[in-house]
């Protein structure tokens, strides 16, 4: 296994019925989708403060962790799978909601600082480190800064939660690649997609 191939992939968002569908959400949208089309099923794994499965995608396989210690303590579950399974920074993969870029846009980056995101911010402090990927799901700004929580902490609408679902579409359409450490080429693939992609994650 290469350096920088992506060992684990973390969706990040809040737990509970009452936040699912909330725009904070968006990191744990992607990982359900990612399940659903591997066909596994997240289970509780108390000593990692989250919701896992393992996947097999084509011939690589990757952990799905989504953080059930609330957004603004992300860290501490990312920090304990990392520990336990000797997982560097550069394998890891964060997928968080974005207010800079709009509904349907997604990108890929590695490193940088939190953003004003609280969950990046803690993954950030309590690994010590900000040089893991980050997939960028755009939700879009409220215009106001005063409006950010209320607006993350509520549902988009029809046509933007529309709009986030090709986004999500195209990220998981890249997610071989991204595992098998081709981080450029994923990259080009997600920038540039004019549509929806089809994929089969079995490969």
């Amino acid at each position: 296994m290469r350096d920088n191939e992506v060992r684990l992939i973390v969706g990040l968002g809040n737990p509970g019925q009452e936040y699912e569908d909330t725009r904070h959400n968006a990191g744990y949208w992607l990982l359900d989708r990612i399940a659903r089309a591997c066909e596994v099923v997240f289970r509780p794994a108390n000593r990692f403060h989250g919701d896992m499965t393992p996947v097999r995608v084509g011939n690589d396989d990757v952990w799905l962790l989504k953080p059930t210690t609330f957004m603004n303590a992300s860290g501490r579950a990312v920090d304990a799978v990392m520990r336990f399974y000797r997982i560097a920074p550069e394998q890891v993969l964060v997928v968080h909601d974005d207010l800079d870029l709009l509904p349907g846009q997604v990108r890929l980056k590695k490193g940088g600082g939190a953003g004003g995101h609280n969950g990046l911010k803690d993954t950030i402090s309590v690994l010590g480190s900000p040089d893991f990927l980050r997939l960028r799901i755009g939700i879009g700004h409220p215009g106001q800064r005063d409006d950010v929580v209320n607006y993350v902490l509520h549902r988009p609408s029809e046509d933007e939660q529309d709009a986030i679902n090709e986004a999500l579409v195209r990220s998981v359409a890249v997610l071989p690649q991204l595992l098998e450490g081709k981080t450029q080429a994923a990259m080009m693939n997600l920038h540039t997609s004019p549509k929806k992609a089809e994929v089969n994650p079995k490969g």
